[in-house]
């Protein structure tokens, strides 16, 4: 018999736990025998001492089975995409659609915003009528027949990481390579995936601002997911600035909806999801390398196979059956606007991305406790780019906010979260590193 007690003084400590250790207290976790105060206390933990490489290993297979892990019997691979999470980042909005239209088979099981990054599922529901919420069994049923479904954990998948995963979130123990490595691998094993590709995030918007923090991250995913016997690699992608032109819930799907529908032109979005689906769609079979899985995503993408997919999740899920076509005016919008100038023009020569999610958070686009409720429609839009040149008629970015006192008091915020310049810079690459 263990108890929460002495696990919790062994991490104090700096000890390590045996696999019955940290068996125990995952199902404690979900039985709720563990108690919020140990789980704070558990996160905690390990964000300072670790668990080494076995005891990650452990808590990863230990979350996954303390529910339900999937079996599928389909006819073509079952794969998916996980961020560890940034500013802008809706790749899975268009990744998941785009792959089930090139013949995969996406369960993907996604979280709400963790800290100043946004959650894909917080972002799915400012549309109407979306449901997150499904059990295993629709899930099922709608990724065999829709090709991919992006909903949340429910309580018969990996149940003590959906506990975990809410105490992270407001008790500031996101960073720690041990956790997110648990967290993401144990929902998407039980998802019964055959590949997986990790988007693993570096820079100032990231939860890795050092390359080397977010390669040895990368390092430890693709490791536990291949010793699982999940097909996994790994892409180290830049953080440095917002990934897409707009941060919060309905702005983002709106840049969504203008990829799918032909509106948007070829943007760091786009580009990261072709290169991601392009390798996983050569893990699972359906590519003969990346560079053929780029093509047939970027195919799907630009004929409209991603977005007649995308519409038909959304309609299964609850959502409007006409939201492909009418989508400007499915989606909530704020009520106030405004465009925030530099106070002299100049380059963009860096961005504090972190500032920025936490600006939309402050707007009330984010959680600061775990029962928050969350303004869809408020936000940061036309957010200018490494490289840009801004002045009095080009904004750093748009405010979109409640009212306009929310909008004033973040305004002084974010002109701080951009240093500017005379002369352009040499912007960082898109993709770091590969992890294979």
């Amino acid at each position: 018999m263990s108890d929460a007690r002495k696990i919790l003084t062994k991490l104090r400590e700096g000890e390590r736990l045996s696999e019955d250790e940290i068996a125990w207290f995952a199902a404690g976790l979900s039985s709720g025998a563990v108690t919020d105060a140990q789980a704070g206390a558990f996160a905690m933990a390990v964000c300072q001492n670790g668990l080494g490489d076995e005891g990650r290993a452990h808590l990863t297979r230990a979350m996954c089975a303390s529910g339900r892990v999937l079996e599928w019997r389909l006819d073509g691979p079952v794969i998916d995409k996980h961020s560890t999470g940034g500013v802008g980042d809706c790749v899975s909005l268009l990744l998941a659609p785009a792959l089930a239209a090139c013949g995969a088979f996406v369960p993907m099981i996604s979280g709400r915003g963790l800290g100043h990054t946004g959650g894909t599922l917080d972002k799915l529901e400012a549309i109407p009528g979306y449901n997150c919420d499904v059990s295993p069994d629709d899930l099922q049923e709608i990724v065999a027949d829709v090709g991919c479904a992006i909903v949340g954990a429910t309580a018969d998948i990996a149940p003590a990481d959906k506990r975990l995963y809410a105490v992270r979130d407001v008790t500031g123990t996101v960073a720690s390579v041990d956790l997110i490595t648990a967290s993401i691998l144990s929902k998407k094993l039980a998802a019964g995936l055959e590949a997986l590709v990790l988007d693993v995030k570096v820079g100032t918007g990231a939860f890795m601002g050092a390359e080397a923090e977010a390669v040895g991250l990368a390092q430890a995913l693709v490791a536990t997911g291949q010793g699982a016997g999940c097909m996994t690699s790994a892409l180290v992608s830049d953080m440095n600035q917002p990934l897409a032109h707009s941060a919060g819930n309905a702005l983002e799907i709106i840049e969504v909806m203008e990829v799918l529908t032909g509106s948007a032109s070829d943007n760091a979005l786009t580009r990261l999801t072709v290169a991601l689906g392009g390798e996983v769609l050569a893990l699972g079979g359906l590519a003969a390398d990346a560079a053929d899985g780029e093509g047939r995503i970027r195919g799907a993408l630009t004929g409209g196979a991603a977005a007649d997919v995308f519409g038909e999740m959304v309609a299964e899920l609850g959502g409007p059956v006409d939201f492909v076509e009418r989508w400007p005016d499915r989606l909530p919008a704020a009520p106030v606007m405004m465009d925030i100038h530099p106070g002299e023009a100049g380059h963009v020569t860096a961005i504090d991305t972190r500032a920025l999610g936490e600006i939309v958070v402050s707007l009330g686009g984010g959680r600061m406790r775990e029962d928050d409720r969350i303004d869809l429609a408020v936000g940061l839009s036309t957010i200018a780019r490494l490289g840009d040149l801004v002045d009095h008629e080009t904004p750093l970015a748009r405010i979109h906010a409640a009212n306009e006192d929310a909008g004033r008091a973040v305004a002084a915020r974010l002109r701080r979260a951009f240093t500017l310049s005379e002369k352009p810079i040499d912007t960082p690459p898109l993709i770091h590193e590969r992890i294979a």
